[in-house]
């Protein structure tokens, strides 16, 4: 079988997994997270990405399991509501967007007082989960991205144990995953059985998986590239491991870049803090050969929404931006601390070739957009800048 990347960091690759790659990585899958007849999924993401290959498709036939579908990605909480899934996988943006929503119905500051009453925060933690399909998920993951602390703990909070998972194309979907019981917040879990990992000299995730690729599509020479002299996968991530093995993802070496200091910046770091913010639906942290990173922040749905009805004023959200961003910056190196935001005009689609089918950013696409700007918006010295006000 041919599985193709994402393209989130360039051009999509053909992977090639044999028959004896895909058996074993959906063999380890079910009977690590004991999947039976008895489990329900729901099918959202394209056919041909490797989760819904791997943990959907291929480990229905294996045991058997309910598998609904959706009608389209404008009814996914209709479905949700609908296969009410034992077993849920989504992706950081999906969960944030599902948080915001429950946000939209009752603010962040009145639930948390709510959920304080003894004799009424059970009745809204089942109320809410029953609201987003999800009371009777006995395992709710997420992976592809990474995803703020802090919206796994509210999820958490919510009685939901969500779960993170780290694995690529090229290991069939088999690598870490959290489980219950064990799991650390801010971490992608523990190897699955026969995977193994270690850390290179510059702190590159190398890993051996029963689920590895046979090799890139017609690439021999990127194939050989991509392996370690003993076998092991580069997987062109930076991470860390604590003292009982569990696996952090702190970046991507790819995605490093350097400013005109010579220092290196690792945006996704900076990116989950700005994420971590209820008025922030997306960011993308740049700024190569720049003095200082900027970020570009896509606000969340509903204050795009009032902004364009007219029912939002603008004023509030520059304050709450402004202290974002020295929030923010109070916990970065100086190297690393943003010269200013700019909240993005347009919503970054699928369609428009700026986020992957999983809805990771493609950065490289996503910079080029806004290049021609970058020069205005140093010289402008606003700590939030309005693309749309600074185009026109």
């Amino acid at each position: 079988a041919i599985v193709y990347t994402s393209g989130s960091t360039g051009k999509p690759k053909g992977v090639v997994h044999t028959f004896r790659s895909i058996a074993s990585a959906t063999r380890g899958v079910a009977e690590v997270l004991r999947v039976t007849a008895d489990d329900r999924m729901l099918s959202y993401l394209p056919l041909a990405h490797i989760f819904e290959r791997a943990a959907v498709e291929l480990l229905s036939i294996r045991v058997g399991m309910r598998l609904f579908f959706v009608e389209s990605q404008a009814t996914l909480l209709a479905d949700l509501q609908r296969a009410r899934p034992t077993i849920f996988h989504s992706v950081p943006r999906l969960w944030l967007k599902f948080q915001q929503g429950v946000f939209a119905q009752v603010p962040p500051e009145r639930l948390r007082a709510l959920l304080r009453v003894p004799m009424l925060s059970h009745v809204i933690r089942r109320k809410i989960l029953r609201g987003l399909g999800l009371d009777r998920a006995r395992l709710a993951l997420s992976g592809s991205a990474p995803i703020p602390p802090s919206l796994i703990q509210w999820y958490r909070d919510l009685g939901l144990e969500l779960l993170e998972g780290y694995a690529m194309s090229e290991n069939f979907a088999y690598s870490h995953l959290s489980l219950p019981g064990r799991s650390r917040v801010g971490y992608v879990g523990h190897p699955l059985p026969g995977v193994e990992v270690k850390l290179s000299p510059e702190s590159e995730i190398l890993v051996r998986s029963p689920g590895d690729m046979a090799g890139y599509f017609k690439d021999s020479e990127l194939t050989r590239q991509s392996y370690t002299e003993d076998g092991f996968l580069r997987t062109g991530d930076r991470g860390e491991l604590d003292e009982e093995g569990r696996l952090r993802i702190t970046g991507r070496i790819k995605e490093l870049f350097k400013t005109s200091k010579g220092k290196y910046v690792a945006p996704t770091p900076i990116e989950n803090a700005l994420n971590a913010e209820a008025l922030v639906e997306l960011s993308c942290v740049s700024g190569s050969g720049q003095p200082q990173p900027f970020a570009l922040v896509l606000l969340a749905e509903e204050l795009r929404r009032g902004l364009a009805e007219g029912t939002c004023e603008r004023a509030p959200l520059d304050a709450r931006l402004t202290r974002l961003l020295a929030t923010v910056n109070e916990g970065l190196e100086p190297h690393e601390r943003l010269a200013f935001l700019v909240v993005v005009a347009d919503a970054w689609q699928i369609d428009d070739g700026l986020l992957t089918p999983t809805l990771k950013l493609r950065r490289y696409a996503i910079e080029a957009r806004y290049a021609a700007a970058v020069a205005g918006w140093y010289a402008a010295g606003q700590a939030v800048i309005w693309e749309a006000e600074a185009r026109s």
